[in-house]
């Protein structure tokens, strides 16, 4: 699997930095994981998106899902798409309400608004707490974590290796389920540790480092660190968990 980071800002996006997405590929398979402010100009940079062979959100905020509406307009008004993507409906899966709170963010007025249908260019498939999925060459397992709406955590396999992605969440049991032995661990981090964060929304790098630490993963990949966060700050409080965790970063790479 190669993971490639479109954006990896925290809660909004920053200073030329986009919120959360990232592409997982796989024998010429290509899965988009969140689709945040910003990251579908990176994605165009990237690659044809009418390539995407998959989408998955862990949940619906905005700076994981924002730029669905584009992708939208692309797969809509093209002129020139390279097939029917009618015919071709690109496969979404996501919380169980997707397809109506997707269609809200994109009809173009109040009049329109329930009369929104998106599913003549996608296919909607609600997660299913505790299921693993086929999408493509990957196997999918999700559980819900501890976030403001329904959201889940995704554990992903091929060829033998593993990723955990925690999605936005605070401290819970799912985590270490989800996290269990991983080749790699692509963790949130928003904030420092500190007394009074509050609880259930997301993790400081003390809890991102002690949750790989417990599960024994290979690697740590910190993510989601919020524009107002002190970066190395983070990286140190999840140092000291974990030896060896590093920032992701927009742009870059990841064989795993």
């Amino acid at each position: 699997m190669r993971l490639t980071i479109l954006g990896c800002s925290g809660s909004i996006p920053g200073p030329g930095e986009p919120a959360s997405g990232y592409l997982l590929e796989a024998d010429g398979f290509l899965l988009a994981v969140e689709l945040g402010n910003g990251t579908f100009a990176e994605l165009q940079a990237r690659h044809d998106p009418f390539d995407l062979g998959a989408l998955l959100f862990t949940h619906l905020h905005p700076d994981h899902c924002a730029d669905f509406s584009a992708l939208t307009v692309l797969r809509r008004y093209h002129p020139k798409p390279p097939y029917d993507v009618c015919a071709r409906r690109l496969p979404v899966h996501a919380p169980r309400d997707a397809a109506g709170r997707l269609a809200n963010a994109y009809a173009p007025n109040e009049t329109e608004l329930a009369e929104t249908d998106l599913s003549d260019v996608f296919a909607f498939h609600a997660l299913r707490p505790g299921t693993t999925v086929h999408i493509g060459p990957f196997e999918v397992w999700s559980l819900p974590v501890d976030h403001p709406t329904e959201a889940f955590g995704i554990r992903v396999s091929h060829g033998g290796r593993t990723l955990a992605y925690t999605g936005d969440t605070g401290p819970c049991a799912a985590l270490d389920r989800l996290a269990l032995g991983v080749d790699v661990l692509l963790a949130e981090a928003t904030w420092t540790h500190a007394p009074g964060r509050p609880g259930g929304v997301h993790l400081s790098g003390t809890q991102a480092g002690a949750l790989a630490r417990r599960a024994g993963a290979g690697r740590l990949l910190l993510t989601h660190v919020a524009p107002w966060s002190d970066r190395a700050a983070v990286l140190a409080e999840a140092c000291a968990e974990f030896p060896g965790a590093v920032l992701a970063e927009q742009g870059a790479s990841y064989l795993l």
